[in-house]
């Protein structure tokens, strides 16, 4: 079985939609699968990642003006700019691709893709299985996912075909086998509360600057005085020297990591991460870590609030909201059973298998047009 897919990374975009479509390829390649990678050169793209995986990548070319990713996240007015092209382009480019591949699946996984660029390049695979969060715009999928905890099948009643299969919820999020090797440990240790390791992750851009918020409202916090605070970013993170500098006057022992490879290790070793409400969201859960939930974009808010409601999690609002807002919510989830009623809430949300469970859909669906 061959699997083609067409996803991105860059400054504007971040790096969640590559991370949890790689964890799939992994996951399908255990069935045999050979993967290919179809990614456009942004600046900040995973492209030396996806290689590193052992993966086959075409990277198609950038149109890159020169400007900063901080001005065209600015002027970004919606999810098309996130093709850095027309979508005639990316999809005539994506077609000369595939068409040599001759893919049995390609997976799309971008929120600037929808039926038109499906139609045009379907023709060149036996089935086309679409990633989505957003639920605003149609495709012509076999197969679609949507991992967010509070979305319902309804939902894409009227943007996808009648015979497309979807998978939607939790129990299909696209998590490391980490996350499911971690979980055990991760919630056994939680049985007696208490707030002495906070985890601090915006992805591995950041480009908001919600972590620099966060420490600065941090200041203002009454923390214990054995309490560690970890913050991780990626190595492209725009505001990574800000993050260093700020880490100096912080009261409490604090470090800054770049580019780990042990995230599942570290969330498991937390007593509460901060955090946006993208996939790493399901990550979290599926450990029963607490979380508080920052908002880096409005897709997430639905998911945020779903996790709210679940009792797994506490928002604070956008990045703006921080200094005044998180001070009062660490104060609140820091004090007594608290802590322990969101672990035991959140781990009923996933149980990490979400990676399996969609591989094995795929073969089925595969053998089953054979």
């Amino acid at each position: 079985m061959k699997v083609a897919f067409r996803v991105d990374a860059s400054f504007l975009i971040g790096t969640g939609h590559v991370m949890r479509c790689l964890t799939l390829a992994e996951a399908l390649s255990e069935f045999g699968a050979t993967c290919y990678f179809i990614c456009r050169n942004h600046r900040g793209n995973l492209c030396d990642l996806i290689l590193a995986k052992g993966f086959q990548l075409k990277i198609l070319p950038s149109n890159d003006s020169g400007a900063s990713s901080i001005e065209k996240a600015e002027v970004a007015l919606s999810y098309k700019s996130w093709l850095g092209c027309n979508w005639e382009i990316d999809a005539e480019q994506t077609a000369s691709v595939i068409e040599h591949i001759k893919p049995d699946w390609l997976v799309v996984d971008h929120y600037a893709i929808d039926r038109n660029w499906e139609l045009n390049v379907k023709p060149f695979t036996r089935l086309l299985m679409v990633i989505d969060d957003l639920a605003d715009r149609p495709h012509i999928c076999d197969l679609l996912i949507d991992q967010n905890l509070g979305r319902d099948p309804s939902d894409y009643s009227q943007l996808v075909p009648e015979c497309s299969k979807n998978l939607i919820g939790p129990d299909f999020a696209l998590l490391r086998p980490e996350f499911a090797f971690l979980r055990t440990s991760s919630l056994s240790r939680r049985s007696k509360g208490g707030l002495k390791n906070i985890l601090i992750t915006m992805g591995g851009i950041d480009r908001g600057n919600a972590t620099g918020e966060v420490l600065h409202a941090l200041k203002g916090c009454k923390l214990g005085p054995d309490c560690k605070v970890t913050v991780v970013l990626g190595a492209h993170a725009p505001w990574l020297n800000h993050v260093r500098y700020l880490v100096k006057d912080l009261p409490f022992d604090t470090q800054v990591l770049v580019n780990v490879d042990d995230m599942g290790r570290r969330m498991a070793g937390s007593d509460l991460v901060v955090g946006a409400a993208g996939g790493t969201a399901w990550e979290r859960a599926c450990l029963g870590v607490p979380s508080i939930i920052v908002l880096l974009a409005e897709n997430q808010e639905p998911g945020a609030a779903a996790l709210q409601a679940a009792g797994a999690a506490r928002v604070v609002g956008k990045v703006e909201d921080i200094r005044a807002l998180f001070p009062k919510i660490l104060d609140e989830v820091s004090r007594g059973e608290i802590l322990m009623e969101m672990s035991r809430s959140a781990a009923k949300i996933t149980n990490g298998l979400g990676a399996k469970n969609v591989a094995q859909v795929m073969k089925e669906e595969f053998f089953g047009h054979g």
